[in-house]
C-alpha cells in the first residue's frame, strides 16, 4: 500500500491523531462529490421547506444557472463529448428533474400536504 506524507498543523495533527485506523475511510468520503452541486439540492430543499402551495409547486423551476448547465451538458451529450463525471452529473439532474415531474403530477402529495 503506497504511503503518502504531509506536513500539517499541530492542532489538524491532534485532530487526525484522535481519527485513528478510521483516516484513509475518511479521506475516500471526503474526495467523493455529489454528482451536482451541492447548491442544487439545497435550492430542492429549501423550496420544499417552504411548505408552497400547489400553485407554487406548479411554477417551481431550476434557477437561470441550472437550467444552462443543463444545456452545456446536453449540448455535450449529443455531440458525444460527456467525461464520465458529467454523464454522472446529468443523470443526477434527470432523477432529479423526475422527482420534482413526480411532485408536480401530485405522486408526492405527502410532500404538499
Amino acid at each position: 500500500m503506497p504511503k503518502i506524507t504531509l506536513e500539517v498543523s499541530e492542532e489538524l495533527s491532534q485532530q487526525l491523531a484522535q481519527v485513528g485506523d478510521r483516516l484513509p475511510e475518511l479521506l475516500a468520503l471526503s474526495l467523493q462529490q455529489p454528482p451536482v452541486p451541492a447548491q442544487v439540492y439545497r435550492y430542492i430543499l429549501d423550496f420544499l421547506a417552504s411548505n408552497p402551495t400547489p400553485e407554487q409547486i406548479a411554477e417551481f423551476k431550476p434557477t437561470p444557472e441550472m437550467q444552462e448547465r443543463l444545456r452545456t451538458l446536453l449540448a455535450r451529450s449529443h455531440a458525444g463529448k460527456l467525461t464520465p463525471t458529467e454523464l454522472k452529473e446529468l443523470d443526477e439532474y434527470e432523477r432529479i428533474e423526475h422527482l420534482v415531474g413526480m411532485i408536480k403530477a401530485g405522486n408526492l402529495s405527502y410532500l404538499t400536504s
